[in-house]
């Protein structure tokens, strides 16, 4: 099964892929600039939502810039077994739009 996003960037918005909680096994993920001319700088990450409201947060990648009309696979399934706690999110270029697929 895949997740389907379009994740259009704009100032300190943060897209929940995963939900921390929700139990799914993430086997890859697919991110592809959608921009003709642009990059996209992307930031994928885990982070916990504990109830004393002071989260963990670990980057998979970190401003990572994408090229126009290309896309990044990371498809090491063993990179996203994290534990349970841990939801998967997404942040963007504030200019930027990709498309990411999330199969389980």
């Amino acid at each position: 099964m895949s997740k389907y996003y379009n994740v259009i960037g704009s100032d300190n918005v943060t897209v929940e892929l995963v939900a921390p909680g929700a139990g799914i096994s993430v086997a890859s993920v697919l991110i592809t600039n959608v921009h003709v001319t642009a990059d996209a700088t992307v930031t994928l990450f885990i982070q916990d939502d504990p109830e004393s409201g002071t989260t963990s947060t670990y980057n998979f990648l970190s401003t990572v810039a994408i090229p126009s009309d290309t896309a990044l696979f990371l498809d090491n399934s063993s990179m996203f077994r994290f534990k349970n706690i841990y939801g998967l999110y997404i942040t963007v270029g504030s200019s930027d739009t990709v498309d990411v697929t999330v199969n389980t």
